[in-house]
């Protein structure tokens, strides 16, 4: 027979063993609290391990959003990493907070109540082992005096034996010593009669002692004393469950960094590296060979008025023959003059070439953005004020006035930005093609020459060259070609009515017509006044600069803000 198949009762095993018992479930209890302890100083370790982790983490992960290092994927992938641990910091946090309710507190709450029912119970059998021995000392007592008077007794009946033997003792004397003996004999016969009866009464509640009242006692006592395992037990199972709660999550934040680490490319961030510093310049040609037998007569050739001493890639490389404007002052004096070439300039002309296309491109697209928003935000205006228009139950049209106007106005503003920065894009495509032009032909220039040539070749060579090299036809053909001259300046409604360029605008058809939802007062040149309700001819479609070419009925022609017109085309 197995030892869980027979009823292990302490009432009935451990009858006797009151006093160990007491001090077992005082160690049990002890062994909870330890526990207890165990569990506070592991939320605190992984309290600290989470808060050191976030720490780490704080110090370790960038801070500076707009930096260029921020489109690496080995910056993205250890940033993606670093906030994976954040992420596991934050499961250690969850752990010690579910220790920390669910265990920590229940824990507590079960010791206050395991020792008021432990100190009851206690108590009761205190108080029954102390009615036990009060009645055997009664009973003791009783016995001691059944004792005392038998022995009594048996003096008495001896001494009245004796006296009556004794013929020399009156008979009074042999009465009274008879007298005496039956009292003793009869205070005999009550202490032995008290003695039986404390004896039964010592014997019923030594047997109820121990058969039913410490029984009962000691089984409240290994109840209490086997729920304190099984929460122990519990407690434990918790412990493991909240652990185990978070060891997805934990894995999936492994997965992520593993994810980070696949997510890095070397290739790709030498592809960055290369859009982030290219200059967009081409690289130097062919150093001339330099025949000292003729140096006087080479520097005067190279400090001809008409060919400054400058590279075309002077000026911050901007492809113009800026001569000696753009030195700076070298030596001290270079201590305290400041640069203005470092500031940053609205067309990022500072930049090397590729740089400042790629600035400009984001610029026009920040703009072109806004622009989007702003029109969808108009035509919701629009739309609204149809509504109440067709509906003036809904709300009063003229309420959308003075937004849609300051919208119009915004519209105007970020649309003449957005042309102005397609200039200077347009300008730096135009000047970088052609000082790569002249850089090629200057290069291809120096690689022919021959080695050969003598200083009157040099010579002939300087006469016959013209006189003047106009500084303003360079930047012309460098800058701006004729043509985008004409259209910038047609865009921005500065033109000149002699143009020819403009004569032959004149001789356009209407494409369309177009009525003016506002007045509009000419504030610049080639613009023209309108007011609300006037019709028009449309002469040119709006070309992305906010303005649109019309004509009156009376044959004038001049620019109106698209945004102030409704057009209709054929």
């Amino acid at each position: 027979m197995r030892l869980s198949d027979v009823d292990m009762s302490w009432g009935t095993e451990l009858w006797d063993q009151f006093d160990n018992i007491a001090i077992h479930t005082q160690k049990g209890l002890d062994f909870c609290e330890r526990y207890g302890h165990f569990v506070k100083e592991r939320c605190a370790i992984e309290q600290e391990y989470a808060q050191k982790l976030k720490k780490l983490v704080k110090n370790y992960q960038p801070k500076k959003k707009g930096e260029d290092d921020c489109q690496l994927t080995a910056y993205n992938g250890f940033s993606n990493m670093v906030k994976e641990v954040h992420d596991m910091a934050g499961q250690h946090e969850v752990i010690s907070e579910n220790l920390s309710s669910s265990i920590l507190k229940e824990l507590t709450q079960l010791l206050q109540d395991l020792k008021q029912e432990r100190k009851k119970h206690l108590q009761d059998g205190a108080k029954q082992m102390n009615h036990l021995q009060a009645q055997l000392a009664q009973l003791e007592r009783s016995k001691k005096q059944y004792e005392k008077a038998f022995k009594e007794s048996e003096k008495a009946a001896e001494a009245h034996k004796k006296a009556d033997a004794d013929i020399n003792l009156s008979r009074a004397e042999v009465e009274k010593a008879k007298n005496i003996s039956l009292n003793k004999q009869q205070h005999c016969e009550d202490c032995k009669n008290e003695y039986a009866a404390e004896l039964q009464k010592s014997n019923s509640t030594q047997r109820e002692h121990y058969t039913s009242l410490m029984p009962k006692i000691f089984q409240q006592l290994q109840d209490m004393d086997e729920r304190r395992i099984a929460r122990f037990q519990d407690f434990i199972r918790q412990g493991a469950a909240s652990e185990r709660s978070v060891i997805p999550i934990v894995n999936t934040c492994i997965d992520g960094m593993v994810k980070a680490a696949d997510s890095i490319s070397a290739s790709e961030d030498s592809k960055i590296v290369i859009d982030k510093y290219k200059s967009g310049f081409q690289p130097p040609g062919d150093i001339p060979f330099e025949d000292l037998s003729t140096h006087t007569s080479s520097e005067s050739l190279h400090r001809h008025p008409n060919t400054p001493k400058q590279s075309l890639r002077g000026d911050n490389n901007k492809g113009t023959f800026s001569g000696n404007k753009g030195k700076k002052r070298g030596g001290i004096f270079g201590i305290f003059s400041s640069s203005k070439t470092d500031e940053t300039k609205e067309d990022y002309s500072h930049l090397p070439p590729t740089q400042q296309k790629k600035k400009l491109n984001q610029k026009i697209d920040n703009l072109k953005n806004v622009v989007a928003k702003e029109t969808n935000e108009r035509e919701g205006m629009l739309k609204m004020r149809d509504v109440y228009v067709k509906n003036p139950a809904l709300g009063d049209p003229s309420s959308l006035d003075k937004q849609l106007e300051e919208n119009a106005q915004k519209l105007d503003k970020l649309r003449q930005e957005l042309h102005k920065y397609e200039t200077y894009l347009q300008q730096s495509d135009n000047r970088n093609g052609n000082a790569a032009s002249l850089d090629t032909q200057s290069h291809q220039s120096h690689s022919d020459e021959s080695l050969t040539h003598s200083i009157s070749d040099a010579s002939v060579a300087s006469k016959q060259e013209s006189p003047a090299t106009p500084a303003a036809h360079l930047q012309l053909n460098q800058n701006d070609s004729p043509d985008s001259t004409m259209d910038n300046a047609n865009r921005s409604g500065t033109y000149n009515d002699e143009d020819s360029f403009d004569d032959g605008l004149d001789d356009y058809g209407a494409i369309g017509t177009c009525k003016a939802m506002y007045t509009f007062e000419a504030a610049s040149e080639g613009s023209i006044d309108m007011t609300e309700g006037e019709e028009f001819s449309i002469v040119e479609q709006d070309q992305g600069d906010g303005w649109t070419r019309v004509r009156r009925s009376d044959g004038v022609e001049g620019f109106v803000p698209t945004s102030y017109v409704e057009c209709t085309f054929d």
